[in-house]
Formats: C-alpha cells, sequence, structure tokens
C-alpha cells in the first residue's frame, strides 16, 4: 500500500485525475446548457421531433440487432437489400457500441443519446490519463470544445457521428502516449482502432496510416512488410463488409469516374479530367464556403472551419520543422558533428544535453502527430472534392475537426494566436451564424407529435407481426416507407416518416421513390407500404384493393395484399 501511495504522488497521479474529471464533465455540460438555452433538459431529447431521416434506419436497425441478432426484415432504398442480412447502406460495424449499449441497458428514444455521452466523456478521461496536457493546453481545449457546437448536437442525436470522433480522439491519444514510451502492445492497440475505423467508415483507412509509419520507424523493413499485410486484410475486410452487408443506395455514395478516366482516357487525359472536376468542384466548394460565412450555410461553416484548421496545422508542422532542425543542429554541434561556430547557439539555448535530447524527442513527436492529422486533412479535402457530393459529404469533415481540436490543444507556444484563431471562427460559424433548425435545432418532445407516434405504436403492435415463418430476413417483415407523394393539388409533401419509429422490433424499412412504387405497384415485394394520407400512391392503393391497417391526417399504411 506503501508503495502505491509513494507511486501515486511521485508520479502526481492525482493531478491527472483532477484534469481527467474536469475535462469529463464538458460533454455533460455543453449539452446540458445546449437543452437549457431552450428551457428543457438532456431527457426532453425526442429523436422523431428531428428532421435527420438517416437517424430512422440506425435506431431501428440497432432495435432489430439486440433484440434478434440482425433485423428480420430487409432496410434498403427502392426495395434493395444487402446479399447477406438485413442491413442498409452504411457498414453495421458504424453502431456496435449503440448495440453493446442496449444489450446491457436495454433500447429506447434516450439510449443512443445517453450512449453517445458516456463514450465522448470516456474519450476525454483517456485523452488526458493517455496524452498529459498541461493545465494551459487543458484550458485551450476545454474553450474549443465549448465552441464547436457540433459536439453538443451531434451527441443529442441518433446519428453515429460521436462513435467516430471518440475513436479518433482516443486513438491520437494513444499515438502520442507511444511516442512518450514505446511499447508493443500500444502499436497492436492503434492498429486495431484504425482497422475497425476503417470498417466504419471507408474513408477513415487515412489513419492506418499512422501506425504504419510507427512500425516502419520501428522495426524498418519488417514494419512495411507487416503494415502492407494489415492495410491489405482490412481493405478486404471493407469490400467484404460494403459486398455482403451493404445495400444498393439510391445513387453511389461515392464516385470514382476520375479514377476511371486514367483507365479510358490515358494517364493525360486521366490528369486533364481529374484537374477539371478539382477547378469544377473546387468552385462549388467556394460557394458554400462563402455561402456559409454569409448566410451560415451548414456545409460551408463545416468546410470554413475544416480550411482554418488545417491552416493552423500547416503552420504548426513549419514551425516545429524548424524547430526540430534547429535543436538536431545544436545538438550535433555540442557533440562535435558540426563546427564550432553553431556552440554559438547552444550557449544561447542555454539547454544541457539531457534538456537537448528531450526536446528533440519530445518535438520530433508531436511533429509525427500533427504531420499525420495535417496530411489527413489534406487527403480529406482532395476525397472530398473528387469522391463526395458537398452538401452530403461536409459531415465526414466534423470527425476530422473534432481530432484537430484535441491534437491542436497539445500544441506548445507561449501565445494563444492560433487558439483564438480557432476559437473565433468557432464562435461565429457554429454560435451565431448556426441559424438553421434542420442542421442546428435540437429536437425536442412535441405532445402532439409523442401523441401521434404513441397511437400509431399501439396500431402497429395490434396489426403488424413479425413473420418468422418464411425465409428471414424476408420482405414479409418490411414496411415501404415512400419518401414524398403529390396532393390533389399538384403539390408535394414527404412523408411523414418519423411515425415509424413505432414499428415493432426486427421491422426492415425500405425507403422507396413515389416513381419506383408507382411503376412496381402490383409487383412490390414488401408486404406493408406507409405512404402520405390523401395523395396520389394513397388513391393507387385503394384502387388496387389493398387492405387499409391504419390512417390519421398524415399517413395512411396498407398491407400489400387484396381483400
Amino acid at each position: 500500500m506503501n508503495k502505491f501511495l509513494e507511486f501515486w504522488k511521485r508520479d502526481r497521479r492525482y493531478v491527472t485525475l483532477i484534469k481527467a474529471v474536469l475535462l469529463a464533465l464538458l460533454p455533460v455540460l455543453c449539452s446540458a446548457v445546449r437543452c437549457a438555452v431552450d428551457q428543457r433538459g438532456i431527457g426532453d431529447v425526442y429523436l422523431p421531433a428531428c428532421e435527420w431521416n438517416d437517424e430512422l434506419f440506425y435506431f431501428k436497425q440497432v432495435e432489430g440487432m439486440i433484440h434478434y441478432g440482425y433485423p428480420l426484415g430487409y432496410f434498403g432504398f427502392n426495395e434493395s437489400h444487402a446479399l447477406k442480412l438485413s442491413f442498409a447502406a452504411w457498414s453495421p460495424v458504424l453502431v456496435f457500441p449503440w448495440i453493446f449499449w442496449g444489450l446491457l441497458f436495454g433500447w429506447n428514444l434516450l439510449s443512443p443519446i445517453f450512449c453517445n455521452l458516456v463514450l465522448l466523456t470516456g474519450a476525454c478521461i483517456l485523452f488526458v490519463w493517455l496524452a498529459k496536457p498541461t493545465w494551459k493546453q487543458l484550458g485551450i481545449l476545454s474553450l474549443l470544445f465549448c465552441l464547436y457546437t457540433p459536439f453538443s448536437r451531434y451527441i443529442l442525436s441518433g446519428m453515429p457521428e460521436i462513435i467516430c470522433f471518440s475513436m479518433l480522439i482516443v486513438f491520437y491519444s494513444l499515438a502520442v502516449n507511444y511516442l512518450n514510451r514505446e511499447r508493443v502492445w500500444k502499436l497492436v492497440v492503434l492498429f486495431v482502432m484504425a482497422g475497425v475505423m476503417t470498417l466504419m467508415r471507408p474513408y477513415l483507412l487515412l489513419f492506418l496510416l499512422l501506425p504504419a509509419y510507427l512500425w516502419i520507424r520501428r522495426a524498418r523493413w519488417k514494419g512495411a512488410l507487416g503494415s502492407a499485410a494489415v492495410i491489405a486484410v482490412v481493405l478486404a475486410a471493407y469490400i467484404w463488409t460494403k459486398h455482403y452487408l451493404g445495400a444498393e443506395y439510391f445513387a453511389p455514395l461515392f464516385f470514382t469516374d476520375w479514377a476511371e478516366a486514367f483507365f479510358r482516357q490515358g494517364l493525360f487525359g486521366g490528369i486533364r479530367f481529374t484537374l477539371g472536376k478539382l477547378y469544377y468542384m473546387g468552385k462549388g466548394f467556394w460557394s458554400h464556403l462563402v455561402q456559409g460565412l454569409r448566410t451560415g450555410l451548414a456545409s460551408g461553416a463545416y468546410f470554413g472551419g475544416y480550411l482554418v484548421m488545417l491552416l493552423v496545422l500547416a503552420v504548426q508542422c513549419i514551425a516545429d520543422g524548424r524547430k526540430l532542425r534547429r535543436l538536431s543542429r545544436i545538438r550535433a554541434a555540442e557533440s562535435g558533428e558540426k563546427p564550432a561556430a553553431e556552440t554559438a547557439q547552444a550557449a544561447e539555448e542555454k539547454l544541457t544535453v539531457e534538456q537537448q535530447e528531450s526536446a528533440i524527442v519530445r518535438v520530433r513527436s508531436r511533429l509525427i502527430i500533427q504531420g499525420h492529422l495535417l496530411f489527413s486533412f489534406i487527403a480529406m479535402l482532395f476525397a472530398l472534392l473528387l469522391m463526395y457530393k458537398l452538401t452530403e459529404g461536409s459531415k465526414h469533415l466534423l470527425t476530422f475537426m473534432a481530432a484537430g481540436i484535441f491534437v491542436v490543444s497539445l500544441m506548445e507556444t507561449r501565445y494563444f494566436k492560433k487558439a483564438v484563431l480557432l476559437g473565433a471562427t468557432f464562435a461565429y460559424l457554429y454560435l451565431y451564424m448556426a441559424v438553421n433548425p434542420y442542421d442546428y435545432q435540437v429536437p425536442f418532445r412535441q405532445e402532439e407529435l409523442e401523441s401521434q407516434v404513441s397511437e400509431w405504436k399501439d396500431v402497429f403492435a395490434e396489426k403488424l407481426k413479425i413473420d418468422r415463418t418464411g425465409e428471414l430476413p424476408g420482405y414479409d417483415n418490411v414496411m415501404i416507407w415512400v419518401f414524398n407523394d403529390q396532393h390533389p393539388d399538384g403539390s408535394y409533401e414527404n412523408v411523414a416518416w418519423q411515425l415509424l419509429y413505432g414499428l415493432p422490433e426486427g421491422f426492415g424499412i425500405s425507403c422507396c421513390m413515389p416513381d419506383y412504387v408507382m411503376e412496381n405497384l402490383e409487383h412490390l415485394q414488401s408486404r406493408y407500404l406507409a405512404t402520405l394520407a390523401g395523395g396520389r400512391i394513397d388513391g393507387l392503393c385503394a384502387d388496387a384493393g389493398y387492405r387499409e391497417i391504419g390512417r390519421d391526417q398524415d399517413l395512411v399504411v396498407y398491407e400489400l395484399v387484396r381483400e
């Protein structure tokens, strides 16, 4: 016991514990303040009140996995489905923490919010424990954390962004710890984490390159061969997961036309096509950015914050690179490897040999972390321009910025220019200009909507039953959600998909476009269909003699069997 107390006091672990507790309070504090602004509490968050329809898919898929191991009805688009099991277009690996949470504590509409809180709180604790920030660094981090409101918005959501945020924060924390004290097990964990992140979202493959570099640095050619083998295995696993467990989306999730141009048009033709696409998409990127600065357009605001953080990382990498060269010259002069004139700089620095070695290791480690993140920022920017739609791809930049806040906070500087620049950018873009309710407003309970969801849940419980007699998963357990429909007056309206949160556990949902439904109305494979009450497809289903099982002012649900 005495030895433990001496170890605790000698390493000042109690100070680290205090820092960890203080930082761990931030996710809860920021989320509580975000809710308090609307005179609500965290328990008042209500996912069906949100306009982000991806949340419905994530929530119901996790629900099916918790209750049955996998959803017993297909999730897809225009009745597409995965070759194996019943997942939508996104990897089921993306939500694995929610599955564990649901198995341990049950699954309800608040489960993803509380799990998000725990995940980000845990990431903050591990960051302090592994990276050992100073009090000044902790203060900078706290300021930037509070101003970066996507943290609190995505905590209070059913989107898996916080899972990605948390894993990447822990990943970099462990990388910093590894560079301070190299151990093989840490390198193995870095590879595992990066591999899992790649299976979650393919662009996170960029983070496999850091442990690969560290292994090559440690073991040279053995590290190079081993890293290549690991990356090949992870890529094969991702391709397998995407091929067998992913349903076909309405359109490609990312585009490869620039790569195909090299095969169709040759080397120079491919280069021309790629440069042309970069120019065209770059103009769109700049237009979004300007709109973000002027009107608060969310995609443009994300682009603006991303570029400012990229600039901060680039400037700091240049500064640390110069400092590393200067310290190396000083150390070489001390050891007699450089002309004696260099020793004057050593005298000015007034560093002992041990201090010089320590400073070189510290700066080199910091440069590795910052350099890798800068490379990832640049690579993701090019990937966004070449492979993604700007509006949909913009939210993927949030994960990079979330990790960047923690890395930036570890920069050693006497002044606060970089932190002030980032803080001012975040305050302007994500507080002052965060005016669009679709992107920034937290969904809270609405008495009328909550009552409507509850009524539909009762209807579904009475009239929809999971069919386990046929092949599973199967279309008998699928509800078609018609994305939108046309009123008799010719106007279009999105179908109230939020009411489908009331579907029984294990049901699949297929989001279908109205044209697809009308063209295939007599041959739809799914057993049930939900569409706009009084809309065009409602009339077609009634004319076709399909059995109506429920209706209110917004939604009508049919069983696609003739009465």
